[in-house]
């Protein structure tokens, strides 16, 4: 496979300003939808309009459940059950093990929006001829600014402005001479750190979400390849079926890497209200 089509393939898992569809659907291969604020210098990407898809939905999911739970009565219905369920997973299985009870249960809201933002992002990419906005880089860095905002505002408000910096050095008994040398050496360190963990956070989504759909269109491009050639008989159904298991395996991911990302946002935040 040489570069340009490399890059060809590539087009189908970045973000653009048009949905492409395949040759057999009905209409244009290419829908265009209007730009309503061009004229201000802002154009809508086919990302954005999935994120506020995935936000649509999410409005339209919690608040139901939040009125139902808010009023006491029981949830009921499958459909409800299940984001129940997760709602309470993210709290008990992420949230109070990673920063405590009482501290876990004031950041909930936030946790609660970036998991389920992740996840309905993540699967929005398993609807055909659509995308996964967390396969960009904007999207996970812009997540990963604001678990980055919410750890150095929250550790700021507990210890100071200060008191948040100064303590992200560990506690040692040195002596001065070497505390001189040992504090600020290991002060840089852990600023650094703190900047490295957060990109980390952002590039690893990026990186599972965008590699798996590309590996997706790989595969399915080898019967295109081989179309008008012998080995499309064998190289079809073999294609199918390794898609087929991919597909089942970036559903478990879609899954997986929302939980990463909620965990680690939690897991940073406790460290910032729980110093050393």
């Amino acid at each position: 496979m040489d570069a340009k089509e490399t890059q060809e393939l590539a087009g189908h898992v970045k973000d653009s300003y048009s949905f492409h569809f395949p040759d057999f659907f009905p209409g244009p291969a290419h829908w265009h939808y209007p730009q309503p604020f061009e004229d201000l210098g802002l154009r809508l990407s086919k990302f954005m309009l999935l994120e506020l898809a995935v936000a649509g939905v999410m409005l339209a999911v919690f608040v139901s459940l939040a009125r139902k739970m808010a009023s006491g009565q029981p949830v009921r219905g499958r459909f409800l059950n299940l984001f129940e369920a997760m709602v309470l997973f993210v709290r008990d299985g992420v949230a109070r093990p990673a920063i405590g009870r009482k501290d876990g249960d004031r950041f909930l809201p936030f946790l609660w929006t970036i998991f389920f933002f992740v996840l309905f992002c993540n699967l929005a990419g398993m609807v055909p001829w659509a995308g996964s906005p967390t396969g960009s880089i904007s999207v996970t860095a812009a997540m990963a600014t604001m678990t980055f905002v919410t750890v150095v505002l929250t550790g700021m408000k507990k210890f100071g402005p200060v008191g948040f910096w100064t303590g992200l050095v560990p506690h040692m008994e040195l002596p001065f001479v070497l505390a001189l040398f040992v504090k600020p050496m290991l002060f840089a360190i852990e600023v650094m750190g703190l900047g490295i963990k957060h990109t980390i956070l952002s590039v690893r989504l990026l990186a599972n979400m965008f590699a798996g759909h590309l590996v997706l269109a790989v595969i399915l491009s080898f019967i295109a390849a081989t179309a008008a050639s012998p080995l499309w008989y064998g190289v079809m159904p073999a294609s199918l079926l390794g898609a087929t298991a991919l597909s089942m395996l970036e559903l478990f991911v879609a899954f997986l890497q929302a939980y990463v990302f909620v965990f680690l946002s939690a897991l940073f935040i406790g460290m910032s209200v729980h110093q050393h």
